[in-house]
């Protein structure tokens, strides 16, 4: 043993048995290796630590000093221990996962759930916010994973990714719209509608992708919350693009209407880990439940 823990363990051996002997034979080591232990930690403090007597041996006032604090070390990384044991084994630790609004409404809430009941004692610590606010976090090591979104064909820069799914764009209308019975709408037959978006900005808004092709929307109203963005489509004030991720929240006054792919092609939604850093054990099981919820009957309108 060289390492300066396992000195401080022969260092508290010999001072409980008071003999080198005895402290060897406990500790499955020769004497003389013992004697050698204590010898380095002497040089290293600079001072005797035992008094050598004609048998066995004793602390010094040096030794008694030193006792309680090699006590303490030994309780500290006894505890480190147990919380490394915990950590790997799932029976403690942290977790921390960032989410997009769509994802919150159903995909990650459930996915806690079900990872509350299996490891409950693992703190899970929740962040919201859009994309870019969970990539720099990943690249901060701020969080240890999160779930992000990105209109297909665009490149999520950074985290190592983990797809989850492919998530289809709906249109959501007033239930007496001329349009709510249809199976499939074009965005051409919405070009004269006046439309709730969470940015006046078409290009910052999940109509972004059909812009490429014409399409411009007609912006009435700026509303960022998925709840109040339905309250405006259900007075008549405009209607608006939803996510197949928020459709387990639609009201009963709102029909939601699938969006050709050709205008608004799915999302991809993935989950994202820090790059390069492997997977803590929770990290894994958490990642494995995602997937699980990603595929479910409910999780996603596909």
């Amino acid at each position: 043993m060289t390492d300066s823990h396992g000195l401080y363990e022969v260092f508290l051996r010999v001072a409980r048995d008071g003999s080198f002997t005895a402290a060897a034979q406990g500790l499955g080591y020769t004497q003389s290796a013992v004697s050698r232990q204590i010898q380095a930690l002497e040089e290293e403090w600079g001072t005797a630590l035992f008094d050598r007597l004609p048998r066995g041996v004793r602390l010094t006032e040096a030794g008694r000093v030193l006792l309680p604090h090699a006590e303490g070390m030994r309780g500290r990384l006894r505890a480190a221990r147990a919380e490394l044991d915990a950590l790997r084994s799932l029976g403690g630790g942290m977790l921390r996962i960032g989410a997009f609004a769509a994802a919150d409404v159903s995909l990650v809430p459930r996915t806690m759930a079900a990872f509350g009941e299996r490891y409950p004692d693992v703190t899970v610590v929740h962040t919201e916010g859009p994309t870019a606010k969970h990539l720099g976090l990943l690249a901060e090591g701020g969080l240890d994973l999160a779930v992000l979104s990105t209109p297909d064909g665009v490149p999520l820069p950074g985290p190592e990714l983990h797809h989850l799914l492919d998530e289809p764009m709906y249109v959501a209308l007033p239930r007496a719209h001329r349009f709510a019975g249809r199976a499939l709408l074009r965005l051409v037959e919405l070009a004269d509608e006046q439309w709730i978006e969470g940015d006046v900005r078409p290009e910052q808004t999940l109509l972004a992708p059909a812009l490429a092709g014409g399409f411009r929307p007609r912006v009435a109203f700026r509303v960022n919350d998925w709840t109040a963005k339905q309250g405006f489509v259900a007075a008549g004030l405009g209607i608006t693009v939803l996510p197949a991720l928020a459709a387990g929240a639609v009201r009963s006054d709102v029909v939601l209407v699938p969006v050709d792919p050709a205008d608004l092609p799915c999302r991809k939604i993935y989950a994202g880990t820090p790059r390069g850093l492997g997977h803590s054990p929770a990290v894994s099981a958490f990642l494995e439940l995602l997937r699980t919820t990603a595929t479910a009957g409910g999780a996603v309108i596909r």
